[in-house]
């Protein structure tokens, strides 16, 4: 087959690309469109080209590297004639298949570069990156905690909400933006709160942050700069908000909680200047701040401590009353932190922080200077869903499915862990079991994980002694699932 004639490459200029580093300078005089063609297969070989991606259109590619398009149109062809690519009009040119060489190298074993395997994922001391490690260990049924169900992320509503927002946004709206974050999602906000939450709450008092993680790293790094370096933290508590707290530097003795919540008594014995409370749904064990115990917790507050009020799960519940927020209470004494990575999902990364007046400028210079606030597009987007009633609908249908899928896991754990005492029923997405006997909860999650089901060990969650038990998710797995993985439970357990 004849080969194209191609003008001459002018090498005193520059004549490169950003696409796979591609210099044409490189080139061989007169094989332009082999050289192209062997580094497209080379990049296939090598997985910088994966399958499904499609290549620049030729006239661009052949912009770029200073070439004639007829040098990227005949290297596309051989590509295409090879098998490894397939032309689709106006879908452009498509990488179908690797070279045969590299499936061969991609079926072997993969073997590490340098230093010892992986080691076990369920350890007594879990280390920073234990929920990395959780996350990426595969399992069958996922009944790990705090994941809402991702399946039913509402795709349609959110296009159609984006549409109308870059429909009408001007351009500057494109530009930096308040770092207390839009005034659109500040306002739903605001709204949000007072009809879900009874909050009375100005849209200049929310600051939109990167979820309750990011809130907890800016009011560390504010209270340290003050000179308070104790938040104490209920225990049972989140493991995951004690390391954030523990990162930048805070210190955070355990308070304990028994069934009206946290023990404020050991918390004025304490001595701790602010505390770490989820009232309305206490993480793992699920029990609501009982209303004497809220009393005795706002008198401690008034005598100058400092509440942060996370209100983890609250939207969702079932066979009780919603509670009120600590906010509402005692507003000068309360820093109120929300998100919506449980209602919607965890990678929007959006939350927001209702602080006290005192605490509200520095933890808004904190965010200006951590990252300018956050992505503007997804807060205009959020804000209509929440502005439309969209988000609301979500919840309403999701407490339907949420009540189903907890129903379906307590009669799972009656039927095949009978000597579980069962916590945190009435509220929230996950449950807590408890076994009266003597083993390492740790073992059982890593014999569980054996056998492809994944669950947390209640220890991890603790700091001092107590009974050993799971914390088990139910949102984001089908009622069959929910049945298998505890039945795989119990018949570890045997």
């Amino acid at each position: 087959m004849p080969r194209s004639k191609h003008a001459p490459l002018d090498r005193s200029i520059t004549s490169g690309s950003d696409f796979l580093q591609l210099n044409a300078a490189d080139a061989p005089a007169g094989g332009l469109s082999d050289w192209l063609a062997q580094r497209l297969r080379q990049a296939v070989s090598d997985g910088r080209l994966a399958v499904g991606d499609r290549l620049p259109a030729t006239r661009t590619l052949a912009e770029e590297l200073r070439v004639s398009r007829g040098v990227v149109t005949e290297a596309y062809q051989r590509l295409i004639e090879d098998g490894h690519a397939v032309g689709r009009g106006r879908g452009g040119t498509v990488v179908v298949a690797a070279p045969v060489a590299a499936a061969a190298t991609a079926s072997a074993p993969a073997r590490p570069a340098q230093g010892p395997p992986p080691g076990p994922v369920f350890t007594a001391e879990p280390g920073a990156d234990v929920f990395d490690a959780v996350r990426a260990a595969p399992a069958r049924i996922d009944l790990s905690p705090g994941t809402p169900d991702l399946a039913s992320f509402p795709r349609a509503a959110w296009l159609r909400a984006e549409r109308r927002v870059l429909g009408t946004l001007a351009a500057p709206g494109f530009g930096y933006g308040d770092p207390r974050g839009t005034p659109e999602l500040r306002r739903a906000v605001a709204k949000w709160l007072a009809r879900n939450r009874g909050l009375a709450v100005a849209p200049d008092e929310v600051l939109i942050v990167s979820g309750t993680a990011q809130t907890l790293g800016l009011l560390a790094q504010v209270l340290c700069r003050r000179g308070v370096r104790e938040l104490a933290v209920e225990d049972p508590g989140s493991l995951g908000a004690r390391q954030h707290l523990q990162y930048w530097g805070m210190r955070t003795p355990p308070v304990p909680v028994d069934a009206e919540g946290i023990r404020v008594r050991e918390l004025r014995a304490s001595g701790a200047p602010a505390v770490l409370v989820t009232p309305a749904h206490q993480f793992p064990t699920g029990v609501v701040l009982g209303g004497a115990r809220r009393r005795e917790l706002m008198r401690w507050a008034a005598d100058g401590g400092l509440i942060v009020e996370d209100d983890y799960d609250a939207e969702h519940r079932y066979d009780r009353p919603p509670v009120p927020a600590l906010r509402a209470m005692l507003p000068e004494h309360v820093c109120y932190a929300g998100s919506v990575s449980k209602l919607l999902a965890p990678a929007l990364r959006t939350g927001w922080v209702v602080a006290p007046p005192g605490l509200h400028g520095a933890l808004v210079d904190a965010k200006r200077f951590t990252d300018l606030g956050n992505s503007a597009l997804p807060q205009l987007v959020l804000a209509d869903l929440m502005e439309t009633g969209e988000l609301e609908r979500r919840l309403r249908q999701l407490r339907k499915r949420h009540r189903a899928r907890r129903d379906a896991m307590i009669r799972a754990v009656s039927t095949h862990l009978p000597g579980a005492a069962v916590r945190g029923a009435a509220a929230g997405l996950h449950l807590t079991i408890t076994f009266d006997a003597d083993f390492a909860d740790t073992d059982l999650a890593a014999a569980a994980l054996a056998r492809g089901v994944k669950v947390q060990p209640l220890s991890w969650h603790r700091q001092g002694p107590g009974r050993p038990g799971l914390v088990l998710g139910y949102a984001a797995s089908t009622a069959t699932e929910i049945g298998e993985g505890v039945a795989v439970i119990g018949s570890v357990l045997g």
